[in-house]
C-alpha cells in the first residue's frame, strides 16, 4: 500500500471519496486481508473503508448502543397498526363509513356484531365480502388495520 493511502486510513474519512477502483481494492485488501467481493461498487468500498477508519480512530459502539440499534431496527421492521391499540376495540354505537365503487356504506358496531342496511353480520370481513364480492380483511377494508 502506498504511504499516502496508509496515512489516509485513520485520518479524514472524506479522503476516501477520492479513491479510484484500484486504490479501493488495494485498501480493502490491506484492511480486511482479502479481495473485495465481486461486483461490489466503488461507492460501497469507499463507505466501508471510511467506516473502518472511523472505528480504528474512535472505537466501535458500546454493547448498549449496539443493542439499542438492533432493537430499533426490529421496531422499524415490525408492522404497526395505524391506530393505537386502545382504539382498535370498537365500541357499540360506532359507525364505520366506507365508499366503494361510488356508493357509501355505513356500518354500525353492535354488542355482538355489526349491522349494515338493516342486516346483522358477525364480522367486518363478511360485510367487506358482501360489498366487494371478494375475500377481504374487514378491518383492513374499513381502514382499521395498517398492516
Amino acid at each position: 500500500m502506498t504511504s499516502a493511502l496508509s496515512s489516509m486510513i485513520g485520518s479524514d474519512v472524506a479522503a476516501f471519496d477520492e479513491l479510484d477502483r484500484d486504490a479501493c481494492i488495494e485498501a480493502w485488501g490491506k484492511q480486511f486481508g482479502r479481495k473485495p467481493p465481486k461486483f461490489v461498487s466503488v461507492q460501497f468500498m469507499r463507505r466501508a473503508l471510511a467506516y473502518e477508519a472511523q472505528v480504528k480512530a474512535h472505537g466501535r459502539h458500546s454493547p448498549a448502543v449496539r443493542k439499542a440499534l438492533v432493537r430499533s431496527l426490529k421496531d422499524v421492521r415490525r408492522p404497526r397498526s395505524a391506530l393505537p391499540a386502545s382504539s382498535m376495540s370498537l365500541r357499540p354505537g360506532t359507525h364505520l363509513v366506507r365508499e366503494w365503487n361510488g356508493r357509501s356504506y355505513q356500518v354500525e358496531v353492535l354488542d355482538d356484531g355489526f349491522q349494515m342496511d338493516g342486516k346483522r353480520y358477525r364480522s367486518l370481513s363478511a360485510i367487506a365480502r358482501k360489498i366487494t364480492g371478494a375475500h377481504w380483511s374487514g378491518p383492513r377494508f374499513f381502514g382499521l388495520d395498517a398492516s
